[in-house]
């Protein structure tokens, strides 16, 4: 007789990720074993709103079925065929998103911080073969707050001394400039000044939004002293901030536009920049590549995980419940609250110092079945899956409430 092995317990599992893992990261102590829209459940059957959305990734939310069956369709024909050979999952790909997003050409990768890795190595070739810069000149402009993955070079110009600690050295090339200060990006343009790379908003400093205009001078300046105009819409693109890009809010059109995340609805990593011909005309065979990148069932997956976000009105949803839950989150009174700001459905929740920090916050509203993160110790940042509705934001915000009060 088949004996039935015992599944293991919240605590248990908690142990054996301590005991095997390394402990680069901090999670909330939750066990998720199934999710489904906007839903998971942990091990034990516990049920919790997920306010989070895997950092943007699943805006359409979990387990979308319409991806899933694209994901299964695919994986039953082809899964990989490297680059080495064309499949006919990636024409329509690009086709697809090109006439979305209305640039001329895309290139795929994997993860966000390759697609990224993919717009420096194409800004600094563009500034060398059509710009003219001295070969090993090129400078990139960048900003305080800015996240934009994890490689060492990218870790390199960030501004938060834990993510460089113990890695250098670093790439140089970088210029990092306040965030949000035009005047100071117009003092460090210069003839090597290769690209300005930015977060239209910024995700991981807590949905910082620069001032109004920035966006339209960083483009203006760019065009002046003809330097590519690079924005990273990986979190804040497709549909996140209630327009299928952020960059939208401004009426500005970058030159090259990074995205991932929900790229794939989360069931699949894909990332891609996309450009025109100036730009992608840069890379020549052997320039560039990626085994995975643009992978028939990564092709197949995304572009359900697109078609989704435009069909099923998510865009919308996203500007319009946003709007609604940000104006109820700042009528919330509490000693606690600094600011509360966002665009769409995407929201960050300033705690002053005094309120001892987001993350016991975070886990109060845990224990009453909504799951967020604190982002920089005194933000809460609350995004949803874009399917959320009305009824179930008012199902969150009065848990916000019941936490604001029993913690003042």
């Amino acid at each position: 007789m088949e004996t039935k092995t015992k599944p293991l317990s919240t605590s248990e599992l908690i142990h054996m990720e301590e005991a095997y893992g390394a402990h680069n990261y901090h999670p909330l102590d939750v066990v998720i074993q199934k999710a489904e829209g906007i839903w998971v459940w942990d091990v034990e059957g516990n049920r919790f709103l997920d306010f989070l959305a895997s950092y943007s990734a699943v805006n359409q939310g979990h387990g979308h079925p319409r991806i899933r069956k694209a994901l299964m369709e695919q994986a039953g024909k082809v899964t990989l065929t490297s680059r080495a050979f064309r499949s006919d999952q990636l024409g329509p790909f690009y086709k697809e998103m090109c006439e979305l997003s209305g640039y001329g050409r895309m290139l795929p990768m994997n993860t966000g911080a390759e697609a990224v890795e993919t717009a420096i190595k194409a800004a600094r070739k563009w500034g060398y073969k059509v710009k003219g810069v001295p070969e090993g000149q090129a400078q990139i402009l960048v900003f305080t707050g800015n996240f934009h993955g994890r490689t060492t070079t990218i870790v390199g110009f960030s501004g938060e001394a834990q993510y460089k600690e113990g890695f250098g050295p670093f790439t140089p090339g970088f210029t990092m400039l306040p965030y949000g200060d035009l005047e100071a990006v117009r003092t460090a343009m210069n003839p090597n000044v290769v690209g300005i790379l930015v977060e239209p908003i910024q995700g991981e400093s807590g949905i910082i939004i620069p001032p109004d205009g920035y966006l339209k001078g960083l483009e203006a300046l760019c065009r002046e002293h003809k330097a590519l105009f690079i924005t990273d819409e990986i979190q804040s693109g497709l549909g996140r901030t209630g327009k299928m890009f952020a960059y939208e809010h401004e009426g500005v059109r970058p030159d090259v536009v990074i995205i991932g995340k929900a790229l794939a609805g989360g069931f699949y990593p894909v990332s891609a920049i996309l450009a025109d011909d100036e730009v992608m005309g840069v890379f020549n065979p052997g320039d560039h590549g990626s085994t995975f990148g643009g992978n028939p069932l990564a092709c197949a997956v995304a572009r359900e995980a697109v078609k989704v976000l435009t069909e099923e009105n998510m865009v919308q949803n996203s500007a319009e419940l946003g709007e609604y839950f940000i104006e109820k989150l700042r009528s919330i009174q509490s000693r606690h609250i600094r600011e509360v700001r966002g665009r769409g459905l995407w929201i960050g929740l300033e705690l002053v110092p005094q309120a001892g920090g987001a993350r016991r916050f975070c886990e109060a509203l845990m224990a009453k079945g909504m799951l967020c993160k604190e982002t920089h110790e005194h933000t809460i940042r609350f995004a949803p899956p874009l399917i959320i509705t009305r009824k179930e934001l008012d199902w969150a915000l009065e848990r916000v409430n019941q936490v604001f009060k029993e913690l003042d």
